[in-house]
């Protein structure tokens, strides 16, 4: 496989991973503060990457040049996931997910501030068509739905969340100086701990650690490991070969990964009319899977 095709397969698999914290993390958002809860999970996953990095690559000191990088992309993934916690407090799991699919338009935005990454009128229509499949998938086909959608508190929270989330991908490649994705990954990973140990040590300390409830250390132990660990070295590797616009457009994926989920927690199947929304997705990645004329550059080693 090309590097440009394993990006791909990467991405596929984040979507996949990244659907669930949205199915547990609304299960525990209220069992514990976004803070506490991300400073652990940042602090688990910089073990289980650190462990991986010495396994595989080991770690040089030179992969910690210019250390303030890995702080700016650790702050901008914290950001992330406190504001995303917040806002599911009180924003219901099918609104957040309509926020987070206007993701890869802002990503496409961040990618041409940044790095002047091209967005062309077949990528835009990718966009088009995979942002109208996730939502009719996030309102299992139901117009009645769509149209009581409302904007609260939350979902204003959230959406910050996901800007932040969308300077992320572009920023990897701008900041990358050739580290291998799991190094970069510890690096962010270990930098966003400590950022969120310093913003959240009431919390940490507040927090009655030995008399959680159990789905709290399930949720805090899958997206610390699965939707932390793992998903970041995906998307630290696919944000270095793909046009940010083409790495966000996975997330019109999630929910229809979500769905799954849903259905093996036994929370029901949706309706026939949702598979038109799936398969809107699936286009719109088929489109986005073809070479770009304009691809942006390949990424430069040192």
């Amino acid at each position: 496989m090309s590097p440009e095709a394993r990006g791909h397969l990467a991405m596929l698999t984040f979507s996949a991973l990244v659907a669930g914290s949205f199915s547990l993390g609304s299960m525990i958002a209220n069992e514990i503060t976004p803070a506490a809860l991300n400073a652990a999970r940042f602090a688990i996953a910089s073990i289980v990457i650190g462990i991986a990095a010495l396994a595989t690559t080991s770690l040089h000191g030179s992969a910690f040049r210019a250390p303030w990088r890995y702080f700016v992309l650790g702050g901008l993934f914290a950001t992330y996931f406190v504001l995303m916690f917040e806002g599911l407090k009180t924003a219901p799991p099918v609104s957040a997910a309509a926020v987070f699919t206007l993701t890869p338009v802002m990503a496409a935005l961040a990618g041409w501030i940044l790095l002047r990454q091209i967005t062309t009128l077949r990528m835009a229509a990718a966009l088009a068509v995979g942002a109208a499949g996730a939502l009719w998938v996030i309102f299992r086909a139901d117009w009645a739905a769509l149209r009581a959608f409302q904007i609260g508190s939350g979902e204003v929270i959230y959406f910050w969340g996901c800007v932040a989330h969308a300077i992320y991908a572009p920023m990897v490649r701008k900041l990358n100086r050739g580290e291998p994705a799991v190094v970069f990954t510890f690096g962010m990973l270990l930098a966003g701990c400590v950022m969120l140990i310093f913003y959240g040590w009431s919390d940490l300390r507040a927090t009655d650690w030995l008399n959680l409830p159990a789905i709290v250390w399930i949720g805090l132990l899958y997206v610390a490991i699965f939707a932390s660990a793992a998903t970041f070295v995906l998307l630290q590797y696919a944000a270095l070969y793909l046009p940010s616009a083409k790495v966000m457009a996975y997330t019109y994926l999630t929910p229809s990964w979500v769905i799954l989920w849903e259905i093996a927690l036994g929370n029901g199947a949706p309706t026939g009319l949702v598979l038109i929304g799936i398969a809107l997705t699936v286009v719109a990645l088929l489109m986005l899977l073809k070479p770009e004329d304009q691809a942006a550059p390949a990424h430069r080693r040192p």
